[in-house]
C-alpha cells in the first residue's frame, strides 16, 4: 500500500503538540511503561511490549528517572491494574477519530471521552464504526541516509515493508506492525541506533481536508481528548497540512 508523505506530517504535528506539554507526555509514558512492565518480565529484552514502549519513549526524550521509576513500581508488586480501551467517533465535517486509553476506572474514562466529543462538535461511534478506515502500521524514521540506502539495507536484511518515504531530511519506513522490531534490528545492525520516530500507530487510509472553521473545532476536540488523564493516544484522518 502506498502511503503519501502527508502521513508523516500528521505524525510530526502530533509529536510537536506533545513536545509542547512535556509533563503530560512523561506522565502518560510512565503509566504505559508501568503497564507494559507488569504484563510480563520487567526486562525489555524478554518483554516485547516493554521494549516497544521504551523505544517510543526515547524518541520523546523521556528522562531515564521516569522510566526507571515506572519499572521499579512494576517490580515492587504494585496491585494497580489498568484496562486497555479503544473508543471510536466522529469529529466536525465527518472527520474520524480513534482514542486509545489506559484506565483503572472504565466508567470514568467512557464518560470523559464521551463528554469531550459532545462538547466539541463530535459524537461517539460504536466499535468498528471508524477503525475499518485505518490500518495498524509501524512507522520508523531515521536521518542521515537516503531512501535508496534504506531500501538496500532492508533488502539485505530480508525485511519487507510497505513503503519508504524521504522527506525533510528524514527517511520514514512504513511496515506491518509485526515487522517493527525487524526493521529496527536491521537499522541497528547497520550501526543506526537513533530514531526520529518509532511508533505503532493507526494510519487513515485516506486523509481529509477540513474547511478552516471545522478545522479549528476539530483541533479543539483533539486537544480536549489528549488532555484527558486516561487517554494515551489519539488517531485521526485529518490532513493537518505543512
Amino acid at each position: 500500500m502506498f502511503i503519501v508523505g502527508r502521513k508523516w506530517n500528521n505524525i510530526k504535528e502530533k509529536k510537536a503538540s506533545k513536545d509542547a506539554n512535556t509533563s503530560r507526555v512523561y506522565s502518560k509514558f510512565a503509566l504505559e511503561i508501568y503497564v507494559a512492565a507488569k504484563s510480563g518480565e520487567p526486562d525489555p529484552e524478554s518483554n516485547q511490549a516493554l521494549k516497544f514502549v521504551l523505544e517510543r519513549a526515547k524518541t520523546y526524550n523521556v528522562p531515564r528517572v521516569i522510566i526507571d521509576r515506572a519499572i521499579d513500581k512494576a517490580k515492587g508488586g504494585s496491585e494497580e491494574s489498568y484496562d486497555e480501551l479503544r473508543y471510536e467517533g466522529f469529529g466536525p465535517s465527518g472527520s474520524m477519530i480513534i482514542v486509545d486509553a489506559l484506565t483503572n476506572n472504565v466508567n470514568r474514562t467512557a464518560s470523559n471521552v464521551r463528554a469531550a466529543f459532545g462538547k466539541n462538535g463530535g459524537n461517539m461511534g460504536v466499535n468498528g464504526s471508524v477503525s475499518y478506515m485505518f490500518d495498524a502500521t509501524a512507522v520508523i524514521g531515521i536521518e542521515g541516509k537516503s531512501s535508496d540506502d534504506v531500501l538496500e539495507l532492508l533488502m539485505e536484511a530480508d525485511v519487507d515493508v510497505r513503503d519508504i518515504i524521504e522527506e525533510d531530511e528524514a527517511v520514514i519506513v512504513y511496515a506491518e506492525p509485526e515487522q517493527f522490531h525487524a526493521v529496527q534490528e536491521a537499522f541497528k545492525s547497520a550501526g543506526i541506533t537513533e530514531f526520529s520516530v518509532a511508533e505503532l500507530t493507526m494510519l487513515a487510509q485516506n486523509d481529509v481536508a477540513l474547511p478552516e472553521d471545522a478545522l479549528a473545532q476539530f483541533e479543539k476536540l483533539i486537544d480536549a481528548l489528549e488532555d484527558l488523564e486516561d487517554v494515551q493516544r489519539v488517531y485521526h484522518n485529518v490532513d493537518l497540512g505543512e
